[in-house]
């Protein structure tokens, strides 16, 4: 993915949910406080999915639209790991591309 890749995917995840993600903003909390998400713990999707903090982290970093070499160096992870922990998650929510995993998840306001 290059940089027009990212700019376009967090284009479409502001369409998509209708919010303006801040880059800077997401790098510097990565998810919505707990408290924020105790409904959405309540009603299972965290749960149901399978994700963890982790997974969380991961598409929080993906959402801000950098590539995935510049978010695995983020995460402290090989980029080939983050693309197999990616098609993980993108497996475990029925969704064939991790932008759609972001999109998922910001809908949830999960991250």
């Amino acid at each position: 993915m290059d940089e027009e890749d990212g700019v376009e995917q967090a284009t479409l995840v502001r369409q998509t949910t209708g919010k303006e993600l801040n880059g800077a903003a997401l790098r510097d909390c990565c998810l919505v406080p707990a408290q924020g998400r105790e409904r959405d713990l309540e009603e299972g999707y965290v749960h149901a999915a399978g994700l963890n903090e982790a997974d969380l982290r991961m598409l929080a970093e993906i959402a801000t639209g950098v590539t995935t070499d510049v978010a695995a160096r983020r995460l402290e992870l090989s980029a080939r790991t983050l693309r197999r922990r990616l098609r993980s998650v993108c497996d475990r929510l029925g969704v064939n591309t991790p932008i759609e995993a972001v999109v998922w998840a910001a809908r949830r306001h999960l991250i």
